[in-house]
């Protein structure tokens, strides 16, 4: 069977062409000027202070809980042992970087509507141990940030966001991923604008900002200023500074063609948001009183990455069928996410517990997929969606 619509289609258009050839024709492809344009212009768009681009959203990811651990501010730094609160669905990297830090990982049920945190269950969950949140904006939906300061209160609890899926999201006119003191943000293929691979974090802290440009390149100091909150005054001599190593960090820089790609991308992002919104709109009343299948239930502004389809509880619908259903009617699918991640075998390698029972987890992880949004109108789609049975 063809596939009528599938997962993800290219935002490119031929300005993202010519902004390759252009820097080909330069033939300096590492990280540089474009780079550094396209960090300002996300950094503008999503209202942040600072803006930090590497090679993926995962990176993006590691970098974020590697900075909290090299903070001289006691109120956001982290240490091995410390208990950070994450749903129980996402994507496998935004759990690796907390293993590989040696934190304390505590998995929380989400919400059969939403898909993001179960907010009932989360406050149960968060304890006087309680040092940090990963909060995963999942399918382009936003967390009901209000509710989560709620429950964070008065307490030293650090705020971060995995916000891969949906750019664009907002929360009360905010943008999802500045709630945090960090956000994550992906621009891979078949993400909201694409870059080829690549990814950012965004952060209005600048002793955190410039803990991140030494991590995303060896540690170095080479990418901060002189006079700078990582370490000791920069010599001005260039052959003595050059290769000074003051953190232990990585090599996730991006390449030119990335930055140049984002530049002209971004222009499009608030278009491309307009649309996928559109679509959002056309699928809430093609499938909002569906029998058999919730739809994501929006909170503020979604920017509708994918159309979750989850079967209802006690329905007789399995999810084969509904996958044999879908591929017939051309649509290529996909689980929600990683599903229940706590299931999977790597979990073994953690430092984790489960608070409570991860109910909804596993019924997302048995009963559930979802299904391509687009930036462009797909009607076909949604006529389709509403034949199922």
């Amino acid at each position: 069977m063809s596939i009528k619509f599938p997962l993800a289609t290219s935002s490119w258009e031929k300005e993202e062409l010519e902004a390759m050839q252009r820097v080909i024709a330069t033939g300096m492809f590492t990280m540089g000027e474009q780079v550094k344009a396209f960090e300002r212009d996300f950094a503008e768009f999503v209202g942040s202070k600072h803006c930090v681009m590497v090679n993926s959203g995962s990176s993006a990811n590691l970098l974020i809980v590697a900075a909290l651990f090299y903070t001289q501010n006691s109120s956001l730094k982290l240490k091995r042992g410390d208990e950070i609160i994450v749903p129980a669905v996402s994507w496998s990297t935004t759990y690796y970087p907390l293993y590989q830090y040696g934190l304390k990982i505590k998995f929380v049920d989400i919400d059969l509507h939403t898909l993001n945190y179960d907010l009932e269950q989360l406050e149960l969950a968060v304890t006087d141990n309680t040092r940090a949140i990963m909060a995963v904006n999942l399918l382009g939906n936003p967390n009901d940030f209000g509710r989560i300061e709620e429950i964070i209160g008065g307490r030293e609890i650090v705020l971060i966001e995995d916000n891969c899926e949906s750019m664009g999201a907002t929360y009360n006119g905010k943008q999802a991923g500045t709630f945090g003191v960090m956000g994550s943000f992906s621009s891979f293929f078949s993400h909201h604008i694409s870059t080829m691979e690549g990814g950012l974090i965004v952060t209005d802290d600048e002793e955190l900002y410039q803990i991140l440009l030494s991590l995303r390149a060896h540690g170095w100091t080479r990418n901060l200023p002189k006079q700078n909150l990582v370490c000791s005054d920069k010599s001005d001599d260039p052959f003595e500074e050059s290769f000074r190593f003051v953190l232990p960090g990585y090599n996730v820089r991006p390449l030119e063609l990335e930055g140049a790609l984002g530049v002209e991308q971004v222009k499009r992002l608030p278009a491309l948001i307009e649309e996928r919104r559109k679509n959002g709109v056309l699928l809430q009343r093609a499938m909002s009183n569906h029998p058999d299948i919730i739809i994501q239930q929006e909170i503020g502004e979604s920017s509708w990455f994918g159309f979750s389809l989850v079967i209802r509880p006690g329905s007789q619908l399995t999810r084969k069928g509904l996958v044999e259903t879908l591929t017939g009617l051309g649509f290529e699918c996909r689980p929600i996410v990683a599903g229940n991640f706590a299931k999977n075998e790597v979990v073994k390698y953690f430092d984790s517990e489960v608070h409570g029972v991860l109910k909804n987890a596993e019924h997302i992880d048995t009963h559930g997929l979802f299904v391509g949004n687009h930036h462009f109108e797909i009607p076909e789609a949604f006529e389709s969606l509403s034949t199922i049975k």
